[in-house]
């Protein structure tokens, strides 16, 4: 049976253990949130020897030649020492720049980091809260533009994090993580095609990046965009979209409720082939959806989805 060993301690597992199950069962509290290996909470770094990972390209090069792997897609085959994310250590101060509310329930979040975080649209960022809490949020600003870095945090369900989060004030410090790739982007050379943006919630953080980002490079293309939302007020960029709208001919803005949703899908009976779906939010909004666009003919290979996976217990 291999050894594991972290810190001063050591102890065996089943050859072919989850890293992730056999740290944490040994008390070493390792958060994660997906264990898909999209959130990136789970890191550790690999001091001695090298488990199996499922999914190696989920790091980018310099991080895995640092020796840094995601416990949830690893296990452990021979003798490992490893050490976690340390969040003081490993991680970038940064600072509340504005903490307000979008709607009830929705906390627009603002940070300064300590130094300039080079990211693309449709991105998303490790945030550690000062307790130790960490969770992946998209990032909603938009890079090179915005002096902050921008999150849209749904604080209706209890979390940990949310629950810190609603009481950050301007000046407060958090710690920022690791820097994630989605599904999520937009290409340069996408200008000319039919843009479809949906999301519900605040699935829709990172198309507010995008949508700024493809008007930044002149997309000339229609844009379509969709909010689901489970109520109107929860339509909490409504005003700003309506604004983009109105300078920018080539954009549509449409703000339907849950119970609109069966209308907006009996709307995609026949959908270009050349469009490009840009899908966000709830998993079972974003497979109901790109179900329905499958079935009116858009080619699997024009839709890029993310789903916020709830927290895994």
């Amino acid at each position: 049976m291999p050894e594991l060993r972290v810190g001063d301690r050591c102890w065996q597992v089943a050859a072919g253990s989850d890293l992730l199950d056999a740290l944490n069962q040994a008390g070493c509290r390792i958060p994660f949130s997906c264990r898909a290996g999209s959130c990136q909470a789970c890191l550790v770094r690999c001091l001695e020897g090298e488990p199996a990972d499922a999914r190696p390209e989920a790091l980018d090069p310099l991080r895995r030649a640092q020796g840094w792997r995601l416990a949830c897609q690893c296990r452990v085959v021979a003798d490992l020492r490893v050490e976690a994310f340390d969040p003081r250590r490993d991680g970038m101060p940064a600072e509340v720049a504005a903490a307000d509310w979008l709607a009830p329930d929705i906390l627009r979040l603002r940070l300064r980091p300590e130094r300039p975080l080079r990211y693309v649209a449709g991105q998303h960022l490790l945030l550690w809260s000062d307790q130790g809490v960490a969770r992946p949020y998209s990032l909603a600003s938009l890079p090179g533009e915005d002096p902050w870095l921008e999150f849209h945090l749904d604080c209706r369900a209890a979390g940990a994090f949310c629950a810190r989060a609603r009481h950050l004030l301007p000046g407060d410090g958090l710690r920022l993580g690791a820097l994630g790739g989605g599904a999520l982007r937009y290409e340069p050379d996408w200008q000319e095609r039919p843009l479809l943006l949906l999301a519900s919630g605040t699935g829709l953080a990172p198309l507010w990046s995008l949508l700024r980002e493809a008007l930044r490079q002149a997309h000339s293309g229609p844009i379509r965009l969709i909010h689901l939302a489970r109520e109107p007020a929860g339509h909490y960029l409504a005003e700003p979209l309506r604004a983009l709208a109105a300078r920018h001919p080539q954009l549509s803005v449409e703000l339907p409720c849950a119970a609109d949703l069966p209308a907006v899908l009996a709307e995609f009976r026949l959908v270009p082939r050349r469009t490009l779906a840009l899908l966000c939010g709830h998993p079972e909004r974003i497979e109901g959806v790109a179900r329905q666009l499958y079935l009116a003919g858009l080619p699997r290979s024009n839709l890029l989805a993310e789903a916020f996976l709830p927290h895994a217990p």
